[in-house]
């Protein structure tokens, strides 16, 4: 039977997510999962499946390393902590900074470290080595690019937030995006950083470290002159573009091609922010196809819903031991 998924299929979700808040039982099962078992029918579901739909979130990256607070955020930010006393990156990133100069000076540190340079820890590419040879899809909130820059095919990729990596007017005036590598680039050497071989972002004086940029570095669009921004859904004005109009439609004609085939839906470390986006249409597209399994991997946050508790495999943990532990590693 043909659902009719939209070819818009990121507004399909939303609508599934919202319709499951309403139609599903409130009761969360929360039962002690046996981790050793789950492990093993996780790997028996990862060889089986016709289709593997990924579903990632935050916890993923934070599991490759991607922390945004601690000796991280210190060894980047330390100026800015000792000016602003911030707490962690993401405080840093909606204070109002007086100048533009200064503005972009933390977002260009922002950008380079989480968008540019690689995750601390494989496990992106362990995830890859578990699914490549299946048909897959993935559809993740995060805005790190950590997907593709593992090796994962580009076309099957929905980043339905955004992208570190991508400029957009902040009118906006047009529905374009800008790949930004180059000037996030200029601007943290106009800040005294310099790159490593391996690209790590370094400074031979880390005192002489400006939080500011030149000015003649400062974005503003082509097309209008307003100042861009960072392509990320905050408010009403991310703009979705050809490529995300391309990657929502896709993913829209896997789930339709293999909507009735033994898919295994794989969430993976999506907490409580944007659950209508992945999380709840994960259990309402389980409901909907008796052949499906629902597998959540999360630190502190593994539950399914008790409507497809008897399809759920729940595993409580770090993503990437857990990972290591389905590839038969110790």
């Amino acid at each position: 039977m043909n659902r009719n998924y939209y070819k818009d299929g990121y507004s399909d979700m939303i609508r599934k997510g919202l319709n499951t808040v309403r139609s599903f039982d409130p009761q969360i099962s929360r039962k002690d999962f046996d981790r050793n078992e789950n492990i093993e029918k996780l790997k028996e579901e990862l060889n089986n499946a016709e289709a593997i739909v990924i579903g990632a979130g935050a916890g993923l990256s934070t599991s490759a390393g991607f922390i945004y607070t601690g000796q991280r955020f210190e060894r980047y930010f330390w100026d800015f902590i000792d000016e602003y006393h911030f707490n962690d990156m993401y405080s840093g990133g909606f204070y109002p900074y007086e100048t533009s100069e200064e503005f972009w000076g933390y977002w260009s540190r922002y950008i380079y470290i989480n968008r540019y340079m690689d995750a601390p820890k494989p496990v992106y590419r362990e995830l890859l080595d578990l699914v490549k040879d299946k048909e897959y899809f993935v559809i993740t909130t995060n805005v790190d690019h950590c997907f593709q820059k593992a090796g994962f095919d580009k076309k099957r990729l929905f980043y339905t937030q955004g992208d570190y990596g991508l400029f957009q007017c902040s009118k906006p005036c047009h529905d374009k995006t800008y790949d930004n590598e180059e000037i996030v680039k200029k601007m943290a050497l106009s800040q005294g950083f310099e790159f490593s071989e391996t690209g790590d972002l370094i400074a031979k004086d880390w005192t002489r470290i400006k939080r500011e940029i030149s000015s003649d570095l400062i974005p503003y669009c082509p097309v209008c002159g307003e100042a861009m921004t960072m392509n990320l859904r905050s408010d009403d004005t991310f703009v979705q573009d050809e490529g995300w109009y391309q990657a929502s439609s896709a993913y829209a004609k896997f789930l339709q091609e293999n909507e009735e085939r033994h898919i295994l839906f794989l969430e993976l470390g999506v907490g409580n922010n944007t659950p209508v986006i992945i999380k709840y249409p994960f259990w309402a597209m389980v409901d909907e196809n008796s052949n499906s399994v629902y597998a959540c991997l999360n630190y502190n946050e593994a539950y399914t819903p008790k409507q497809i508790e008897e399809r759920s495999i729940c595993i409580d943990g770090d993503i990437g031991e857990v990972l290591n532990l389905l590839k038969g590693s110790e």
